[in-house]
């Protein structure tokens, strides 16, 4: 929503994934909301992050563009919710190119990706190892089609 939490660990997990497996894919993460625009990732999960070997730090919160459908094959979202405005944003044209991350990669459950922000640190640590999974599964699906 904000792109401090979810997104941006997403983001770090999917470029050294698919840089470690050979595929030359641009990545890049936004936010539905603008209210932390310019802002770093979420202190909690910058240091989850870290602890898995991902680095946040230079990352700053943006909001989405309606470019960012012209720029971009594929949109995925955390949560139903982001996907809703996603395809509010793109119109009738980029829904089809609009998915839930979790789903599009074929995890079964749970196919939205919970939000840490007003849990538990845990919920941080967690949220790395669902971004890992996801990850791998959109990596398989990009090889496999």
């Amino acid at each position: 929503m904000g792109n401090i939490c979810r997104s941006p660990l997403v983001e770090a997990v999917a470029r050294k994934h698919l840089a470690d497996a050979g595929l030359q894919v641009e990545v890049a993460s936004c936010g539905t909301g603008g209210w932390h625009a310019g802002e770093a990732a979420d202190p909690r999960m910058r240091e989850a992050a870290a602890s898995a070997g991902y680095n946040l730090d230079r990352h700053r919160a943006r909001q989405l563009r309606s470019t960012d459908f012209d720029r971009y094959d594929l949109l995925l979202a955390m949560d139903r919710d982001n996907l809703s405005e996603m395809q509010r944003v793109s119109g009738s044209a980029s829904s089809d190119r609009s998915a839930l991350f979790l789903e599009w990669s074929g995890l079964p459950s749970p196919l939205e990706f919970p939000d840490p922000y007003y849990g538990e640190r845990a919920g941080f640590a967690d949220s790395v190892i669902l971004a890992e999974q996801g990850v791998q599964g959109l990596i398989e699906r990009l090889r496999h089609g």
